[in-house]
């Protein structure tokens, strides 16, 4: 029955908070020399955007009024630094697709510009202040209405906005024209991954207009906005109008409904908060994102001034400490959440989806993953995207797009402020952010610190804008104490890396399997270490499985792995860049997600490592030759010794022998019983590698592992499986190779068992 109400409910929503579109009675430029260009990759979406229709959905679920004009399409366009409206305009874009994109038609890289168009007011709205709205500008732009300035904004991700009535002239076209100035890197403005200059990690900048713009009729008093709190301990919702030029004796009716049933009306007044009993709410969460339908009306003497149509959630995020260990909370309960790091990069549209169908296919392959949660990477994006993430029940980890980003000129702390604060209170009310993400990987941290911004203060005021959230101080690095969380960066295995105290333990990145696909890349690979869609699984599993241990082991309370898809150079996603391929099996990788959110494990030694208990191996620092791995390889030069076999001072590693060349080879026998299939079919490598290793069982090669990993448990595959004798004599054979730095190896079998996680 609670199926069938909910699926009215979204049937009801959709009606509700999609209006019919307004016919765009507007004079576009003329689109005849107008083209779409093509970048080194295309997605399927590209086919369907449309110059006379772009991006045509309602662009403010949270605020819906039902008359809107949408003001996208191909405008005039000219590569400008002119401080005044240019007299001619030699070229065409498809707005809001930035600049730099092929998608816009311009595709080249500009600091400054102009866009021009015209619109007509529609009849049927004189009387009314007529509203100009920008959904993002990157990054300075100045507007013009029929020749005048009506003012300059600067901020690369908020929406803002005018009243132009005073500036229309009469009935008729009205001429709308945009000068923008992006410096990019040259500014110590938020930028998040944009570069102009060639770095690995950045990718093409986005310039201009990139999000929907749109006009909208008010009346004189008008709601402007709204600020709703859940509060699920007290059983209320409370909701603050904020309502300009209010009459006297005007008042505000907020009605709430959800499954087509109004659950209750209550009226109150303008710009002061109003509390809604819901004694009885359905909570929101990922397994069951339950939205209430929120109608707001201003009214004086029970008439009408003003209606707009919103929705909310009824959830809560917060710490508590269990068992000594501080977990996040959701709905007062703990529940291990798991993303995927989301750059929102498209190769055609970069900042702008092409469509929103587009828009919501990365959120939607997301929870067909497995994920619970999504970390949006230093960037903000259009407000559907939010929109959609509380449909589906997605929850959001939510960045402040970084200044000075691995290059640039120094960070400028007051823009930093300035734009941190306009994205908290702009997107407060969704219930999908649980998490303010301050810093990332001391992007513009250090800058601030000097120019005397600190880390505490930034947080602070994320804190106090916000109180009903998390404030995550730095993800990855430097960290003060300042936020709810302690977040890691660990590559490629995740771990789990206390902070102060008091402070919840996550890892906001780990993974970046890289694993290249022909005929869907940007550019050539910078490097590779899987060469098939079964590597791929095998050490995805491998990291999922470490995540149990982390969650059963340190408390870990959430992860992110890098990434859900490839971006430009990097070929490190779960999907590729033009969104065509998966590097693995969907479902196989979401059993494997969901195991990690739902369950953790206990470990039977077959083979202990030397974690407890030093044990002992045949080893040799000299090139043995071929076969080395060979069960009838004869090894009695080889030393005895026990592990690990490390350099003094590696992390988490207990040094058992000394080892100090490049490499080392060991060996040793053991012995297993018979095994049931659920615990052959969990079988796993517990492997501590510093840096490359490879791993054979009974002359089998098992496993190839580059880099570092610190005790990751690793599955065994189908060869391995094979390989392994019950009720007989094995051979376990490690080659480990140094390549800097700190070096160790240590390695053991073990079989888990998963059990549903219930702390």
């Amino acid at each position: 029955m609670f199926r069938l109400s909910f699926l009215i409910l979204n049937l009801v929503f959709l009606t509700v908070f999609a209006p019919a579109q307004q016919p765009v009675a507007s004079e576009p430029a003329d689109s005849a020399d107008w083209q779409m260009k093509r970048a080194p990759l295309m997605t399927p979406f590209a086919a369907d955007v449309k110059p006379d229709n772009v991006l045509p959905e309602y662009p403010r679920p949270q605020l819906v009024r039902e008359k809107w004009l949408n003001l996208n399409g191909i405008w005039a366009f000219k590569d400008s630094a002119s401080s005044g409206p240019p007299q001619e305009w030699p070229e065409k874009i498809l707005v809001p697709f930035p600049i730099q994109s092929a998608l816009s038609g311009v595709m080249k890289q500009v600091e400054r510009a102009w866009y021009r168009r015209t619109f007509t007011v529609p009849a049927d709205w004189e009387g009314q202040h007529i509203i100009l709205h920008f959904g993002a500008v990157d990054w300075e732009s100045e507007i013009f209405i029929n020749g005048n300035s009506i003012g300059t904004h600067r901020g690369g991700y908020d929406p803002f906005s005018y009243d132009i009535t005073d500036a229309l002239k009469g009935p008729g076209p009205q001429e709308l024209a945009v000068r923008i100035f992006d410096p990019t890197e040259n500014g110590g403005q938020p930028r998040g991954k944009q570069a102009i200059k060639g770095i690995p990690i950045m990718y093409t900048p986005t310039s201009g207009i990139w999000q929907t713009v749109w006009l909208e009729p008010v009346p004189t008093a008008s709601i402007q906005d709204l600020r709703i709190l859940p509060d699920i301990d007290k059983g209320t919702v409370s909701v603050k109008v904020n309502v300009k030029n209010p009459p006297a004796g005007s008042t505000v009716a907020l009605q709430v409904s959800a499954a087509e049933k109004m659950v209750t009306t209550i009226s109150g007044e303008a710009n002061r908060e109003i509390v809604i009993p819901l004694p009885k709410a359905v909570l929101w969460s990922p397994d069951q994102p339950f939205l209430y339908d929120l109608k707001v009306i201003l009214q004086q003497d029970a008439k009408p001034l003003d209606t707009v149509a919103s929705y909310f959630g009824m959830r809560k995020i917060s710490l508590k400490t269990i068992d000594g260990i501080p977990k996040i909370l959701l709905n007062n309960k703990f529940v291990f959440q798991l993303g995927a790091l989301d750059q929102g990069f498209w190769p055609d549209g970069l900042y702008t989806a092409p469509t929103d169908a587009a828009l919501k296919f990365d959120l939607e392959l997301q929870k067909k993953l497995g994920f619970n949660m999504v970390r949006k990477h230093v960037k903000v994006e259009p407000l559907r995207w939010y929109y959609w993430a509380d449909k589906m029940g997605l929850l959001v980890w939510q960045d402040m797009p970084t200044a000075q980003s691995y290059g640039g000129v120094d960070a400028d702390p007051d823009l930093y402020v300035t734009e941190l604060t306009r994205m908290i209170e702009t997107h407060w009310n969704s219930p999908c952010i649980v998490m303010w993400v301050v810093y990332n990987e001391n992007c513009g941290q250090n800058a601030h610190i000097k120019q005397g911004l600190s880390t505490a203060k930034v947080a602070g005021l994320a804190k106090k804008l916000d109180p009903n959230r998390l404030v995550n101080e730095a993800s990855g690095y430097d960290w003060y104490g300042a936020g709810d969380v302690a977040d890691s960066h660990t590559y490629p295995a995740p771990d789990a890396l206390p902070g102060a105290p008091g402070q919840a333990i996550v890892s906001g990145e780990f993974g970046a399997i890289k694993y290249p696909l022909k005929d869907h890349q940007w550019a050539q690979a910078d490097d590779v270490n899987v060469t098939t869609s079964e590597e791929y699984l095998s050490r995805y599993a491998s990291y999922l499985t470490k995540l149990c241990q982390l969650k059963t082991e340190k408390g870990m309370s959430g992860a992110v792995y890098t990434q859900i898809t490839d971006v430009e150079t990097e070929q490190n996603g779960i999907f590729t860049y033009d969104r065509k391929a998966p590097k693995a099996d969907i479902a196989a990788l979401a059993k494997l997600n969901l195991r990690a959110i739902h369950q953790r494990y206990e470990m039977v030694d077959i083979l202990p490592t030397s974690r407890k208990s030093a044990q002992k191996w045949e080893y040799t620092t000299a090139d043995p030759g071929e076969k080395w791995f060979a069960m009838d390889f004869n090894d009695r030069d080889w030393q005895t010794g026990r592990a690990p076999f490390a350099s003094e001072g590696t992390p988490n590693v207990k040094v058992g022998t000394s080892w100090k060349t490049d490499d080392i080879w060991i060996r040793k026998e053991f012995r297993i019983g018979s095994l049931s299939p659920d615990d052959l079919d969990n079988l796993y490598l517990d492997i501590c590698h510093d840096d490359d290793c490879e791993v054979y069982l009974n002359g089998v090669k098992v496993g190839a592992l580059n880099a570092a990993s610190t005790y990751a448990p690793m599955a065994l595959d189908k060869a391995g499986k094979k390989a392994l004798k019950q009720n007989a004599a094995n051979l376990i054979a490690v080659h480990c190779h140094q390549t800097g730095g700190d070096q160790a190896i240590d390695v053991g079998l073990e079989v888990l068992r998963f059990v549903d996680d219930t702390k």
